[in-house]
């Protein structure tokens, strides 16, 4: 029973990442937690679990924008220059914080002032976002949050968190966000766009030092918004498989 249980949830799950959703997202919560009750140590919650920084694409927005159909919902935000970090909750608690080259750096975070130790939340909660000084120009803060992560004890030059993502969320990009600040995140500034010829307006202002200026910012980042379509890509055997990238010039 329990194995059966287990292969099943996995189906849905794979169904439901690949843009067929075989049951509404309460039936399959449910499913989850009669697994939890019978089998809490399934390997379906370690890997499920696993905090995974995945690294963010830098290319062509070009490539990036074939195939998205021409009022696809897209968010631009600021490309903070600084350093990416994985967060973990369990049931509240801040539990583990890994760099962007997996590191273990849980010591070192609970010292930014702007990073929740406490959450209200139940479960497992993975977020993704990035440190780093702030009213400095990009290549100095990167330089303070590296060497903040790398120092043994630290130290206590001013640094800010800004959360960008929940990792492991059905959710979409801006009630992702959303979500983030009601759980007491900073989150970035964005601006939301229906045509993808837009996307090179704003690229534009941001290269003409108008747009995110209170951020140290190297480029910006364009996401799809949509999880379904997000998904699609990721999952799918598309040519092109990201629903994010980084666009620097």
């Amino acid at each position: 029973m329990k194995t059966y249980l287990k292969e099943r949830i996995e189906w849905y799950d794979d169904n439901y990442r690949n843009s067929n959703a075989l049951i509404s997202d309460k039936q399959f919560d449910q499913l989850e937690k009669n697994l939890l009750r019978t089998n809490p140590n399934c390997d379906y919650f370690k890997k499920k679990n696993k905090l995974v920084l995945p690294s963010l694409e830098k290319d062509s927005l070009d490539d990036f924008l074939k195939g998205l159909l021409v009022n696809t919902r897209l968010l631009i935000e600021p490309k903070i220059d600084g350093c990416a970090v994985a967060l973990q909750y369990r049931d509240g608690t801040l539990e583990k914080a890994i760099s962007g080259k997996g590191g273990d750096v849980t010591s070192k975070l609970f010292k930014v002032q702007d990073i929740p130790n406490n959450l209200s939340f139940r479960g497992v909660l993975q977020v993704r976002g990035e440190l780093y000084a702030p009213n400095q120009c990009p290549n100095i803060s990167k330089r303070i949050a590296s060497g903040f992560l790398r120092a043994k004890e630290g130290f206590s030059e001013s640094l800010s968190f800004c959360a960008f993502q929940i990792l492991n969320s059905k959710l979409n990009q801006y009630e992702s966000k959303k979500s983030l600040s009601k759980l007491g995140f900073t989150i970035p500034q964005d601006i939301a766009c229906n045509f993808t010829s837009q996307v090179q307006v704003f690229r534009k202002q941001w290269l003409e030092g108008n747009l995110f200026r209170k951020y140290p910012t190297d480029g910006i980042v364009v996401k799809i918004n949509s999880r379904k379509l997000q998904l699609i890509r990721e999952k799918s055997n598309l040519d092109y498989p990201y629903w994010q990238v980084a666009i620097k010039s």
